[in-house]
């Protein structure tokens, strides 16, 4: 495919119909025009990556109001899986809004809502009898997750996790790891939040032994943090399978594997939390079937609805059971319409096609970027890649030397890659990781010119 390779803009007679476009530096004259109008009406509460605003999707790209055609390696985070704008999504999403568009569940009953519930069901991991609720965000599983495992245990307290992120809302600021932004000057918090230790693969030692130590080390660690309170206090212990704020950080083989020995030994619900991770992005159905663990609890969202609002808390049957007759819902919970999208994503993804492209994905950014990274054993030689994680299309480059993270280079290379016209976003404690979140339907050549593109802009932020 011919496509402009760097941020001069092309003329748009020069550029095939699916390739990258600048018709316009980004931001272009009509976004500027709707960035300051939103100034004027949209609280500065709100942060954005970059300020342009969309016109409609095509595939794996996004077309400006300006004509500009970007490659979205985003998704929305980690949203727009099976592509935003796409055309089985679209239809069933328009038939149903054709019927009625929300009766609310708790007070009349539509089979999509249930249907959604029997896939979760069947395809979550844990050769268990399942029952699932649906709600309308990811911080909102997470929250009736914790309501449904301290019902069932009649505990009250929640341990979480190193580096973890699990939403916006009052409890789950509380059990995110990353205080700015998102629980800064927001205090107080709620109690009952422990935070344990983790083992993040990228900093296991290579030989067995050391990483098998590295592991144990960690687990005891989530041991004396239970000890603290009395391991019988704890409903629940919440943990993402591979962590996505916190920098795509991937656990170390057979840490999982411990916190569900850990969990089983004391009577608390585990609790996996797969809303970034899950429903495919890391080649997988969901993230922790890497490990071979099932949680008690696993909690979908993101993906689930193809971008519209849904989520989903799927658990044993005997703990979704424990709650009283009332006890969960929400006004918006399961809506009709997004319901319709998640079957869709369900058709999607039964000839293993979007998995598949997932793991190609992978792949490609690994054969890309693992030659340039800069650490050996002694450490990082210079500045650079210092790691190259993750699995599918939930992909991360961490950047740093050998005085530490390194959130300029990173913060450098993504404004510059963006600005060329491929949209990633940064992650991790330090802000000194890209993460890349392609839809899993992203063609090929479209994500070979944009990891071209984004190979160009680290090298010119290392210049």
């Amino acid at each position: 495919m011919t496509a402009t390779t760097d941020a001069t803009v092309a003329s748009p007679s020069a550029v095939p119909q699916r390739a990258r476009l600048l018709a316009t530096p980004l931001p272009g004259p009509r976004s500027r025009e709707l960035e300051a109008e939103r100034r004027r009406h949209v609280t500065e509460g709100f942060g954005v990556t970059v300020p342009v605003f969309i016109d409609r999707a095509e595939g794996s790209l996004l077309v400006d109001v300006d004509g500009n055609r970007i490659i979205d390696f985003a998704s929305g985070i980690a949203v727009t899986s099976v592509g935003a704008a796409n055309p089985r999504v679209a239809e069933r999403a328009a038939a149903q809004l054709s019927r009625f568009t929300h009766t609310c569940f708790m007070v009349t009953e539509y089979s999509s809502f249930v249907q959604v519930c029997a896939w979760l069901n069947e395809h979550t991991p844990g050769g268990f009898e399942k029952r699932t609720a649906l709600f309308s965000t990811g911080a909102e599983a997470v929250e009736n997750a914790i309501k449904i495992a301290r019902s069932a245990t009649r505990r009250p307290n929640v341990l979480v996790f190193d580096e973890a992120y699990h939403g916006r809302t009052q409890l789950t600021m509380a059990m995110t790891a990353k205080e700015n932004p998102y629980s800064l000057n927001f205090g107080p918090l709620p109690g009952s939040v422990f935070r344990g230790p983790t083992a993040p693969a990228h900093l296991a030692p290579a030989d067995a032994a050391g990483a098998a130590a590295f592991v144990d080390e960690a687990l005891a660690g989530v041991e004396a943090v239970l000890a603290e309170a009395g391991p019988e206090t704890f409903a629940a212990m919440v943990i993402e399978p591979i962590q996505g704020e916190g920098g795509f950080v991937v656990h170390a083989p057979g840490f999982l594997a411990g916190l569900r020995e850990i969990a089983t030994r004391h009577g608390i619900v585990l609790v996996i939390d797969e809303i970034q991770a899950g429903m495919g992005r890391t080649g997988a159905l969901f993230a922790s079937e890497h490990d071979g663990v099932a949680g008690d609890i696993t909690l979908s969202a993101k993906a689930l609805g193809a971008g519209l609002p849904l989520s989903a808390v799927t658990g044993r049957a005997e703990l979704m059971n424990a709650v009283h007759a009332g006890g969960l819902g929400g006004t918006y919970a399961g809506n009709p319409v997004a319901c319709e999208a998640a079957l869709a994503v369900f058709e999607l993804l039964e000839d293993g096609s979007l998995l598949a492209g997932a793991r190609h994905i992978e792949h490609a950014v690994r054969e890309r970027f693992e030659p340039l990274l800069t650490h050996d054993a002694a450490g990082p030689a210079r500045a650079g890649i210092v790691s190259v994680r993750g699995r599918g299309a939930m992909m991360a480059l961490e950047f740093g030397d050998a005085s530490g993270p390194r959130p300029d280079i990173a913060k450098a290379a993504a404004a510059a890659a963006n600005a060329a016209g491929v949209l990633t976003l940064t992650c991790g404690t330090h802000g000194n990781v890209i993460r890349l979140l392609p839809p899993l339907v992203t063609e090929p050549e479209v994500l070979a010119e944009g990891l071209d593109v984004l190979e160009a802009a680290i090298r010119g932020a290392l210049s």
